[in-house]
């Protein structure tokens, strides 16, 4: 076995042994970056001179006892919308196409506490807008299970990164699926934390009461370990919510025995693929041969979800992205007659079609006169999917589904359709809504060898459901991280 395949859990172990080093883990992810980047594109920005000397430092706290960690020693990506001090910050957007930071966001200063070696940025959907990771200023990222699909978005390239082996966990975000999908997608394990259980500081807004960091992992256990490295309190984000629950290891037990799993039957009709749907229920019958409780009951209002969201995410990106006006830092026009011509140009010219319309889309739904029509109105059914869960979490554990109602399409065809690409978070966006947490673990292919995922949704707070009984079905299932081929290797 190559120490690629290994997941983080059995590196830190292997270095801690010392079969191997932190530098060597270093090295060989920097030479599979350099073999496979030209087919997947999943970086905007490789550190390969810090995470070498990084690696030095964190070989001596490890020998030392400094760093006594799970995650000591793991080379780890991190999306290109979390700030990272000194190291190119973009959110694959023209517009920010040279930003340095003078700080890291918190999620990554925990990592770095936790012994983790950043190993480059990954790229992603411009400022988290898109669902496929077109829509990137760099270029599309690919999914490594086959190249002519995308490897689903926002998240793409962290997803397709550690999918190809080309770190060992990586962190994205989550503001209406955009971990979960693209781990569907490409056949890895990715979780969204409830709302305030990681700190949002440093991360680059697109919808602030949507965002979420978590992990996209080789395996269910990687995915809890980085869980307990990145949920701490933050009293610079206001969101941040204090918890003394963060053993999420300890929920790493084969044993669904009397646990209570709801299907929405809502999540199995029309527009659902029929291999998905089968995947999906195969996986439900496993827990339910190991000792799980399963029903089917009606979560009301699944068809307002798109447009809720949209709604709310526009309208909260049109304040956000207000900032990036090419006076502080980033993108200016060079051609410009006065100080308002050089605000709109630099924008027009900075900004993605897919930014631009959702700036444009938010703007309308905040506007005098469709205030109280939309944006309000969003926000009362965004109460109303948020009371449906409650009643549904009175009387399950967790809630299981697909995560998308198709495998990850081809190349081009979602940009030519933004309706359709908006139609594929329709299983993900409810949790953001909400605030729950969901993990999306691979459960199977379909007949063109793509992976398919199953959701794990639970209450508020209680990621301890969902990785119970993802960790159950996985031993179950034997459905665990798979290599790719790429540069030579495919030839």
């Amino acid at each position: 076995m190559s120490i690629l395949d290994l997941t983080a859990l059995e590196l830190s172990a292997a270095i801690k042994e010392k079969k191997y080093t932190v530098t060597d883990a270093v090295k060989a992810v920097l030479d599979r970056i350099k073999e496979c980047e030209e087919d997947f594109n999943c970086y905007v920005t490789v550190d390969e001179e810090g995470a070498l000397s990084k690696a030095l430092s964190v070989q001596k706290g490890i020998d030392d006892g400094t760093l006594t960690g799970p995650l000591a020693g793991v080379p780890v990506a991190v999306k290109d919308n979390m700030c990272t001090e000194g190291l190119l910050t973009t959110c694959s957007s023209k517009i920010l196409y040279n930003f340095v930071p003078t700080f890291s966001s918190e999620a990554v200063l925990a990592l770095e506490k936790a012994g983790a070696v950043i190993i480059g940025k990954t790229n992603m959907d411009e400022f988290a807008m898109g669902s496929t990771t077109e829509t990137s200023f760099f270029g599309p990222t690919k999914n490594p299970r086959n190249p002519e699909h995308v490897p689903g978005g926002s998240s793409g390239g962290s997803a397709s990164a550690v999918a190809a082996n080309e770190c060992f966990f990586a962190l994205g975000s989550d503001t209406g699926g955009s971990i979960r999908q693209p781990a569907s997608y490409c056949g890895v394990v990715g979780m969204k934390p409830t709302y305030g259980r990681v700190s949002r500081y440093g991360l680059i807004a697109y919808g602030s009461s949507l965002d979420q960091i978590g992990p996209l992992c080789k395996d269910v256990a990687d995915c809890a370990a980085v869980m307990e490295a990145i949920c701490t309190y933050d009293p610079k984000d206001s969101t941040s919510v204090s918890r003394d629950d963060n053993d999420f290891t300890s929920a790493l037990k084969d044993d669904v025995q009397g646990l209570k799993i709801g299907i929405p039957r809502d999540y199995f009709k029309e527009g659902l693929d029929d291999e998905v749907r089968e995947a999906v229920l195969k996986a439900v019958d496993v827990l339910k041969s190991k000792g799980a409780i399963v029903e089917e009951f009606d979560l009301s209002l699944v068809d307002y979800a798109i447009p809720t969201y949209y709604t709310i995410a526009a309208a909260e990106a049109s304040s956000n992205l207000e900032r990036f006006d090419g006076i502080k830092y980033g993108y200016r026009t060079e051609e410009y007659n006065g100080l308002h011509n050089m605000y709109k140009k630099t924008r027009s010219e900075g900004f993605g079609d897919e930014v631009k319309r959702r700036i444009m889309l938010g703007s309308f739904v905040l506007s005098s006169g469709y205030y109280d029509a939309y944006y309000l109105k969003a926000l009362k059914v965004k109460a109303l999917i948020k009371k449906a869960f409650d009643e549904a979490f009175s009387k399950y554990d967790v809630i299981v589904g697909p995560v998308a109602p198709t495998t990850a399409p081809l190349l081009g065809k979602s940009l030519s359709d933004p309706i359709a690409m908006y139609l594929s978070d329709i299983y993900t966006i409810s949790v953001n809504l909400a605030g729950l947490p969901g993990m999306s673990v691979p459960c199977g292919t379909g007949k063109e060898g793509l992976p398919i995922g199953i959701q794990f949704i639970a209450d508020c707070f209680k990621e301890k459901n969902i990785i119970r009984a993802a960790y159950a079905y996985e031993c179950a299932s034997g459905n665990y991280h798979k290599s790719v081929t790429c540069g030579k290797d495919g030839e």
